[in-house]
């Protein structure tokens, strides 16, 4: 027992102690008392590693054909015990999914195989998440891909199922890593931001403990397309539009944020098939997730554009035609090979999958357009089979809305791709559709003051037809809220030039930014733009900061795993 005046003086030294000092101090005293261990002597709270005392378990779960992603995860889930937390070590070919309810922390080992496919012994796991719908938004997750960067699909499957879990409404605290062929330093740099990451968010959740108890469940919101305008000229050969929607409910978002949706399927196609196979359209059928007639289900709730090759393997079973592996409509199917009869067809919407929703960044901001209203920007798809002109299932649905129509959607939270600080700079690189998210930044920023300098680099064919949102962009470069916008139109000139192309020539100015602190981000087609701008980057760094291939590459992962490098590919 301290006597008054040591008491008093221990409250005056200890009163302006940051954390650190306080944990310091606590051992140095527990020292004094007798030598026992820091870790014994402390509390859980006062730990200098938090994710040691707030986290319980993880899992570390791996899917592997070779061996390799076993062997790095068992010598990863060796590391995470001697940093004193409790892992789970699970195969992939043995997990449960439905288990996945019960995990708070899931990482996951992935490799790929031969032509983008997952592990042989991963096969079930993969097809069950892509197949199922789940609420996994209690679930933080992240993705470490094993791959060869030889083949053209480099590591695809660790991409697919970091992308997966994200649709799923799981949180992603750690950006996706793909490694290739010589994996193991990567391997130990990501497991220590694993580390990083499970701390801050436990940390996080210890400080929003008291907050009151939400749903976990997609909030669903409706609205009515109450603007949709083709930003292309008429001379141009794409389709890009731009869609308000409307609501009477107050929407929450962040810049950055998508938009779900889940389209509906073709009426002409949908009577074609019930046509083809005789089924009465009214006829009330249940399925595992859903209840209505047969007209509703193929229209609304099931997948019939692209089928897995599980589910096409299912359909050779129930109908007993030898099919080979492979990926077709449920149209085309019924076609080359069909059903005998009406009750066969009923087997087979047993086994369809439930249509996926798809995303699209929200290029509005609720600071300057207000809480009633969202926008998205969608290029409509088009692509040819046996000469004869398709549109894009979800890009065809939204464009052919009419001002005054409903439509059903969620939000999907911005995770890793959102804004830092408003006195931060920002690199955004958005060729095409790829500058929706950044109009929302702009708006955002624009509103808010946000003193941090914005540089937007945005291509697309042609300057006359395909400048998406030109009058905006002036118009921030007027006030200032646009810093620096550079511009590649690819067919306006003899050789075609890309955004690629123009960062490297501002190359210096580029890394200057970079050293300041700036944050990069990137959004649009996967293949082979954000390829090509990344490998960009890495030669600006490499050059410009006088590095070597492999600092440069460390370089741009350390500002990835501090989130100044974020990516919204597709």
């Amino acid at each position: 027992m301290l006597s008054e005046n040591k008491l008093n003086v221990l409250k005056q030294i200890s009163g302006d102690l940051s954390r650190d000092e306080a944990i310091w101090a606590s051992g140095y005293l527990a020292g004094l008392a007798g030598g026992a261990s820091l870790t014994a002597t402390l509390s859980p709270q006062q730990n200098d590693s938090p994710g040691q005392n707030v986290v319980k378990k993880i899992t570390l779960a791996y899917g592997t054909e070779t061996g390799n992603s076993k062997k790095l995860a068992t010598a990863l889930a060796g590391i995470i015990k001697k940093k004193g937390v409790q892992v789970k070590l699970a195969d992939l070919s043995q997990y449960k999914p439905k288990d996945l309810a019960k995990e708070e922390f899931f990482f996951i080992i992935i490799s790929t195989q031969g032509e983008g496919e997952p592990p042989a012994l991963a096969r079930k796991f993969y097809d069950y998440i892509h197949e199922n719908e789940m609420n996994l938004s209690h679930l933080k997750f992240g993705v470490l891909a094993l791959g060869d960067s030889s083949y053209p699909q480099f590591c695809k499957t660790g991409e697919e199922v970091d992308y997966r879990f994200e649709i799923l409404g799981a949180q992603r605290i750690i950006p996706l890593k793909k490694c290739d062929i010589d994996y193991e330093p990567e391997a130990a740099h990501w497991i220590e931001h694993v580390f990083e990451a499970v701390d801050k968010t436990s940390v996080n959740s210890i400080k929003n403990a008291t907050v009151s108890k939400v749903s976990t469940g997609r909030k669903r919101y409706r609205g009515k397309v109450s603007s949709i305008i083709n930003l292309n000229d008429s001379t141009s050969e794409k389709e890009t539009y731009h869609i308000e929607i409307e609501t009477e409910e107050a929407l929450a978002y962040q810049p950055g944020a998508a938009l779900g949706i889940i389209p509906f399927n073709s009426k002409s196609i949908v009577e074609e098939i019930i046509t083809l196979t005789g089924i009465d359209p009214q006829k009330k059928i249940e399925t595992t997730k859903i209840t209505g007639t047969t007209e509703e289900l193929l229209y609304k709730h099931l997948n019939i554009s692209y089928l897995l090759k599980s589910v096409v393997a299912q359909y050779a079973k129930i109908t007993g035609h030898s099919i080979p592996e492979v990926r077709l409509s449920l149209l085309d199917l019924l076609r080359i090979y069909p059903v005998k009869n009406a009750e066969e067809f009923e087997a087979v919407i047993q086994v369809l999958t439930s249509q996926s929703p798809r995303l699209y960044s929200i290029s509005s901001s609720l600071e300057a357009h207000g809480e009633n209203e969202i926008h998205i920007t969608v290029a409509k798809s088009e692509f040819f089979i046996d000469h004869q002109k398709h549109n894009g299932l979800c890009s065809g649905f939204l464009s052919g809305f009419n001002e005054g129509e409903e439509v059903e959607f969620y939000i999907q939270d911005a995770g890793h791709f959102k804004l830092p600080e408003a006195d931060k700079d920002i690199i955004m690189i958005g060729p095409g559709t790829g500058i929706a998210p950044f109009r929302s930044f702009l708006w955002e920023r624009d509103a808010t003051g946000a003193e941090g300098r914005n540089w937007l680099f945005f291509g697309d064919r042609n300057f006359v037809s395909d400048f998406l949102y030109q009058a905006e962009l002036q118009d921030f470069l007027k006030t200032g809220s646009l810093t620096h916008l550079d511009l590649a139109f690819s067919r306006d000139t003899a050789e075609k030039i890309y955004v690629q192309h123009r960062l490297e020539q501002k190359s210096q100015e580029v890394f200057y930014w970079l050293e300041g602190g700036a944050s990069v981000y990137v959004c649009g087609a996967k293949e082979p733009m954000s390829r090509d701008v990344e490998q960009t980057l890495l030669a600006i760094i490499q050059n410009e900061g006088k590095r070597s291939k492999e600092e440069a590459h460390q370089y741009l992962e350390d500002m990835e795993l501090n989130g100044r490098y974020a990516k919204d590919v597709y």
